[in-house]
Order: structure tokens, then sequence, then C-alpha cells
């Protein structure tokens, strides 16, 4: 296997992202959101616990819906500091805690996922395009703006109608810290007055890539390459 161009070291941020094989879809309702959600809480722990799809996918007593697998307390492999899942792709911002620590928790997320998905769509293969590609953040400017793309990546793809809801991302728990959410966001929230604030300045960075966007032809595959 080729080495990664970008090496991953703990300490340090990176741009986490990738998309569905020719462009399909990863998330074909509110269930599969769901239980990708629950990948990227309950696989960030340096002991593994195994599979999600035979381990914690079981009725409880309350209507036949799935109950949620107890993990014990577990350091974690990295920090989500925000998030964005659309129907046919995704992208994080993560640091990295320990040692190959993104390395293990998109390995986790993307066997678990695929697996869910292939049994419960009927199909069979790959449902990512190749592994999961990240780019260093290398500066506090780069790492704000990042987290205005991430956080607002639905509105950058102007997705509306029925795609609108199968979008989740971690916007929500920057508006309201009373959301505990799954997400470091102090790192982000600390560097402005308010959330207002970082609304405003989220917003303001949203308009430039969307002129960005408009500029460049194919610009989702320059992203995505």
């Amino acid at each position: 296997m080729a080495m990664r161009k970008t090496q991953l070291a703990e300490g340090e941020y990176y741009h986490v992202y990738n998309r569905g094989v020719d462009k399909r879809s990863i998330f074909n309702d509110r269930e599969d959101i769901e239980r990708f959600l629950q990948c990227m809480e309950e696989f960030n722990g340096v002991e593994p616990i195994g599979s999600l799809y035979e381990n914690s996918f079981r009725p409880d007593q309350l209507g036949g819906r799935a109950s949620k697998l107890v993990v014990e307390e577990d350091s974690p492999l990295v920090e989500f500091i925000a998030y964005c899942l659309n129907p046919n792709h995704y992208h994080f911002i993560l640091k990295q805690i320990a040692e190959r620590g993104i390395e293990k928790i998109m390995q986790r997320i993307g066997t678990g996922h695929t697996m869910f998905f292939n049994n419960k769509h009927e199909r069979n293969g790959s449902l990512f395009q190749g592994r999961f590609k990240a780019v260093h953040i290398d500066s506090n400017e780069y790492l704000l703006h990042v987290s205005s793309y991430v956080n607002l990546n639905d509105r950058v793809h102007q997705l509306g109608g029925p795609a609108s809801k199968l979008v989740r991302s971690s916007f929500g728990e920057y508006m309201d810290r009373g959301i505990k959410g799954i997400c470091e966001k102090e790192i982000i929230l600390g560097q402005f007055r308010n959330v207002d604030e970082y609304k405003k300045f989220a917003l303001s960075s949203l308009k430039s890539i969307v002129e960005r966007k408009q500029e460049v032809e194919g610009i989702e595959d320059f992203l995505l390459e």
C-alpha cells in the first residue's frame, strides 16, 4: 500500500473527508445517518469494541428500537472538532490524540458503515471511494475557515428538497452550547466573544466559499480528488 502523502501526527488538526464510490449515496435514510453518528462516537476509543452491527443493533424493550452499546470509559483516538454528513460524502475536522488515531477510527467507521449499509440495502462491494483524504490544518486562520466550510457544508452544496433531510452537521452544537454533542468546540468558539460572532464569521466565510465554487468548474472533484 502506498504511503499517505500527509503524515498524521498526534496533536495536529486535519480536514478528513471522503465520498461514496462513483459519487453514490452513503446515506439513504435517517437510520443510516444515525448509525454513522453512533460509529463516530463509539469507535472513538483506543480499545476496540468489535462490530456495532453484531453487538449494538439489537431490539430493546421500548418499541423494538436499536439499543446503544454501553462502552466503558476509554482514551479517545481523536477529538471531533466539526463534522458534516451529506447524502453522498462527509467532512470531519479531527485532532489526532492517540498514535495512528485517525487511521484507526476511520478504518473502523468505514468498515462498520459499509457492512451495515450493504446488509440493509442488499448490495455488495465498496461503499467509499478508496481511502479517506486528509489535509493538514497548519494554521489557526486555516482552522477557523475550515470550521466554517465543514459546519455549513450542506449550504456550500446548496442542498435542498429531500436531500436536505439527509444532512447532519455540528453547526447546531456550535449554535447552542447547551448541546453536549460529540465535538470539542472551544478551540473555535473560544476565539469569539459569543456564538453570534462566530455565526457571523462562518456565514461570511461561506459566502466567499460559494463564490469561489461558482468560479471553478468541477470544484467538488477538486475538493474530493
